[in-house]
């Protein structure tokens, strides 16, 4: 009887953490990332991670808080010659080596994190489907794991890993459209305390370099269109300018969707381009083809195909033709 006694006891107290998790109440995809773009933009922490590419691994350092209502942040590389990105409020220095240090005015770093970190969820939603996965364990923490795949299938994806706790992103794999991976951020090690905003707040005293008086850059009428694009991309910034090296004059178009960007490039071919090119190194892709007299060149983190389908819809504007008069010439 007392066997039967302790057995039946046994057997409840392993069922009770079976029948609270299932009690929990069930939060969607979409708000577990809303979760996560609020811990990553207002926690204090520090996120030690490693970036795996296909033929690199680099080991990063990244802290974050919010003091007074001012963003403070620092991200440095943990291997090879000393870089590292300050963030204080609106300016973001930059230290890289063989460069001068600089500080632009901006509230968001270049560096690599995973983008989807800060991004606006409410608009992806438009065009990217939030789909939960179960859950997990990384760093040895549980985690909520959540797929973000485009509705339409042009972009690649994302698969993340969300502790349940600090909803801070443990772990990002970058999907290409067959499922494999292109790159991994894989945490380490972190910590979520009030401390690490007072020892940022320290950066406030930090002598940065001046920032960076960039002349406005017009948005310049140029004469070609982009036809097609994936859903939910949009401009960003148009211009023309040369080439540092060659001082070949570029047409340029950059457009975005929150979570990828990509770039569209035109200039006057010659003997030495090449009719077309396809080169694809981890996330990035450049597709490169001739237009008449033009060649036109695609760069983003999209696939090949993707990139292919953009620069075939650039179509030019006809020149007017000239038509001679007895006074001189017309348009």
């Amino acid at each position: 009887m007392i066997k039967i006694l302790v057995g039946a006891v046994t057997l409840v107290s392993l069922l009770m953490p079976i029948q609270a998790s299932a009690e929990e109440p069930i939060v969607s995809a979409e708000a577990l990332l809303h979760q996560m773009n609020e811990a990553s933009r207002d926690l204090s922490y520090e996120l030690s991670y490693i970036l795996i590419k296909k033929n690199s691994i680099e080991p990063l350092r990244y802290r974050h808080a919010v003091e007074d209502g001012k963003t403070y942040a620092h991200l440095i590389y943990l291997s090879g010659p000393p870089r590292e990105v300050i963030q204080r409020g609106r300016e973001v220095s930059y230290f890289e080596p063989g460069l001068d240090p600089f500080t632009i005015d901006s509230n968001k770093m270049v560096a690599p994190l995973p983008p989807v970190m800060k991004t606006n969820i409410h608009e992806l939603s438009d065009f990217y489907d939030f789909i939960s996965m179960g859950r997990a364990r990384e760093v040895g923490v549980a985690c909520d794991v959540i797929r973000v795949a485009p509705k339409d299938g042009t972009r690649y994806s994302y698969l993340l890993w969300i502790d349940t706790r600090s909803h801070l992103v443990m772990r990002a794999d970058l999907l290409d459209r067959d499922g494999e991976p292109l790159e991994q951020y894989r945490a380490v090690s972190y910590v979520v305390n009030q401390k690490v905003g007072e020892v940022l707040k320290n950066l406030s005293t930090v002598d940065l370099p001046a920032v960076v008086q960039l002349p406005p850059q017009p948005q310049a009428d140029l004469g070609w269109s982009v036809n097609w694009l994936p859903q939910g991309f949009e401009s960003v910034s148009r211009n023309r300018h040369r080439l540092v090296l060659t001082e070949r004059p570029v047409e340029s178009k950059m457009y975005s969707d929150g979570l990828f960007s990509l770039s569209i490039y035109v200039s006057d071919a010659d003997n030495y381009t090449v009719r077309e090119q396809l080169v694809r190194q981890g996330r990035r892709t450049l597709h490169s083809n001739v237009v008449g007299d033009k060649e036109v060149t695609v760069v983003g983190d999209i696939p090949p195909a993707t990139a292919r389908r953009i620069a075939e819809s650039i179509t030019f504007a006809k020149a007017p033709v000239v038509i001679p008069t007895a006074e001189g010439t017309k348009p």
